[in-house]
C-alpha cells in the first residue's frame, strides 16, 4: 500500500488515496499504522476519497480507530495532497467532510510546504451540537466539576466538539495526561469531547494545549484552535482575530463578524511518501 505522511504544525496523519487503495478494515489499520513504535506513526489515517459533491472527500480515523468528523490541520494537508496529485487544477479546493463541504484556498505551494486558508464555517454553540448535557442554549463560562475540582468551561463545535478552559496557571506544567481523559470521558459528554487548556497572553495571542478524543495529547488541533478563539471572544478575552500558539506551531484564526464564519490559516507540509 502506498501512503503519504503529512503534518500541519505537528498534527500528523497517514494520507491514503482511496481511489487506488482498497482497505477492508480502516479502523483496525489506523490502530496498527498509527503506532509510533511498531507502525508508521501518526495521529491517525486520513483517506482522500473521490466525491460526487466536491473535488475530493476526507475520511478521518483517529489513532484508536474511532472516526472523526473534521480535522482543521488535516484538511489543509488534504488540499495540498489534492493539488500535488492533480485532483484539482486551481488553488481553490472544495473538500467533502462529515461536517459538510469546506472551501480551502492554497495561498502558496512550494515544494513540500504550502500555506493554506480554510473556511471552517460558523461555530455551533448549542448543547445538542456537542452533544453535551447542559441546560440553556449556550455553554459559556459554565461550571463543570472534574476530578472533584470545579472548572469554568465554554463549549464550541467546529464540526467536532470542544471544551475550552481558560487557566491562570501555566499550561506547560499542566498534568494533561491525568486531566485529559477525565474531561474526554465526562458523563456530560456522551460522545466524548476534545479539550483545550488555554493561557491568554494578550488580546491577540493565546497559547493552548489540546487533549483530543481518541488520540490523547497532540501537537496541534486546527478545529481546537478555532474553538479557542470563538470561546475567547465569547468570554471577552480576545479580539476576533488572533494567533493561537500550539505545541507544534502557530495558527492565525479569524472569526469574521460579517459572515460569522471562522477562517484558519496555517502550514501544510508533506513529510515523505512511503510503501508498507
Amino acid at each position: 500500500m502506498r501512503f503519504t505522511k503529512m503534518q500541519g504544525i505537528g498534527n500528523d496523519y497517514i494520507y491514503i488515496d482511496g481511489s487506488k487503495e482498497q482497505i477492508d478494515d480502516i479502523p483496525k489499520l489506523s490502530i496498527e499504522l498509527s503506532d509510533r513504535h511498531f507502525g508508521i506513526g501518526g495521529d491517525g489515517i486520513i483517506m482522500v476519497n473521490p466525491s460526487d459533491k466536491a473535488d475530493c472527500a476526507m475520511d478521518i480515523y483517529n489513532a484508536d480507530g474511532s472516526r472523526a468528523q473534521m480535522c482543521g490541520n488535516g484538511i489543509r494537508c488534504v488540499a495540498k495532497y489534492a493539488k500535488d496529485h492533480g485532483m484539482v487544477d486551481g488553488n481553490v479546493v472544495r473538500i467533502e467532510t462529515l461536517s459538510g463541504i469546506k472551501t480551502v484556498n492554497i495561498l502558496e505551494n512550494k515544494g513540500n510546504s504550502a500555506t493554506v486558508r480554510v473556511d471552517m464555517g460558523a461555530p455551533m454553540l448549542s448543547p445538542p451540537d456537542m452533544p453535551a448535557d447542559f441546560e440553556g442554549d449556550r455553554i459559556i463560562n459554565e461550571t463543570l466539576e472534574v476530578g472533584k475540582v470545579k472548572y469554568k468551561v465554554t463549549c464550541v463545535s467546529m464540526g467536532n466538539p470542544h471544551c475550552v478552559i481558560f487557566m491562570e496557571d501555566d499550561i506547560n506544567s499542566l498534568e494533561i495526561e491525568r486531566l485529559g481523559p477525565l474531561f474526554e470521558n465526562h458523563e456530560r459528554f456522551p460522545e466524548r469531547i476534545n479539550t483545550e487548556f488555554v493561557n491568554v497572553l494578550d488580546d491577540s495571542t493565546l497559547s493552548m494545549r489540546v487533549w483530543e478524543r481518541g488520540s490523547c495529547e497532540t501537537m496541534a488541533c486546527g478545529t481546537g484552535a478555532c474553538a479557542v478563539l470563538v470561546a475567547a471572544v465569547l468570554n471577552d478575552k480576545a479580539k476576533r482575530e488572533a494567533a493561537i500558539r500550539l505545541k507544534g506551531g502557530s495558527l492565525d484564526i479569524l472569526w469574521d463578524e460579517k459572515d460569522g464564519h471562522v477562517y484558519m490559516t496555517g502550514e501544510a507540509r508533506k513529510v515523505f511518501d512511503g510503501e508498507i
